[in-house]
């Protein structure tokens, strides 16, 4: 009787991550804001980023936007290498910033900021179009409810909202544009405890969706409660990297202030 021989186990192909940062590096004259700074981001992953003021945590996350571009190293995106001009190549790539400031037209309601500067129009007669207002409201309450997302008053000027709607207003136009990272920094900031947890929801809920986030934050709580992971930065270094599950705190803010270096190079 033939024996069958157990085909050989092959190892499954392994993903590349989403965005791989390999030493990056960006000069100003001759201060060097990030040094030779590598990290990465997979699917559904949420990291945090974090280190004192001038750490380099915003130069770094520029020079992922668009906003600069390294001198040296590389930003791939899937495996594959890109270098984007102008924030507007990032965003078309599927990589979303939401800063502090949220770029949210305060005059306008939450449909107008969602589609704004990519409104969607209807043609009325041959050769005239005009804003298809009901569509753009229809798409809104749709993403907003896909994000469990609950605005009351739904035609108010963005800033007639809350701190913590507004932060979910400009979530949600990023995921209507199918981001996919989102960066976002500070988003908890001056908000109060209960829209601080509300915005902590939405990033599970990306998370859940398979959209990973780099969170920027000096809120160490917030780090703690949805990162998988943490990147510290120091003087414009990558000086430690950590599962969250297995640090701590105080080992964080030992690295934060520089009293700890897992990455210091030898001399």
């Amino acid at each position: 009787m033939d024996t069958l021989t157990a085909a050989p186990d092959v190892p499954a192909p392994v993903e590349p991550p989403m965005l791989a940062v390999v030493d990056l590096v960006k000069r100003f004259g001759g201060l060097t804001a990030v040094n030779g700074v590598s990290l990465e981001v997979r699917a559904g992953e949420v990291v945090g980023l974090v280190g004192d003021n001038g750490a380099g945590k915003s130069t770094l996350i520029k020079c992922i936007s668009g906003v600069h571009q390294g001198d040296e190293g590389e930003v791939l995106l899937d495996g594959q290498p890109v270098r984007f001009a102008k924030p507007i190549d990032a965003r078309r790539a599927g990589i979303e910033t939401i800063y502090q400031d949220l770029a949210l037209a305060g005059n306008l309601d939450v449909s107008a900021n969602i589609f704004l500067g990519r409104e969607v129009r209807r043609r009325v007669v041959p050769g005239v179009h005009t804003l298809d207002e009901k569509r753009m409201l229809e798409e809104s309450r749709k993403v907003l409810e896909s994000l469990d997302i609950r605005i009351p008053r739904f035609r108010a000027e963005i800033d007639n909202l809350s701190g913590g709607q507004r932060q979910a207003v400009a979530i949600a136009r990023a995921v209507y544009w199918k981001a996919r990272l989102m960066i976002m920094d500070e988003p908890t900031n001056n908000l109060g405890v209960p829209e601080q947890r509300k915005v902590l929801s939405l990033i599970g809920t990306l998370k859940s969706q398979g959209v990973p986030v780099i969170l920027i934050s000096h809120t160490l709580p917030d780090v703690f409660a949805v990162t998988d992971r943490i990147v510290v930065m120091h003087r414009g270094r990558k000086v430690a990297e950590k599962a969250t599950a297995s640090t701590n705190s105080t080992e964080i803010v030992e690295y934060m202030v520089g009293a700890r270096d897992d990455f210091r190079p030898e001399h």
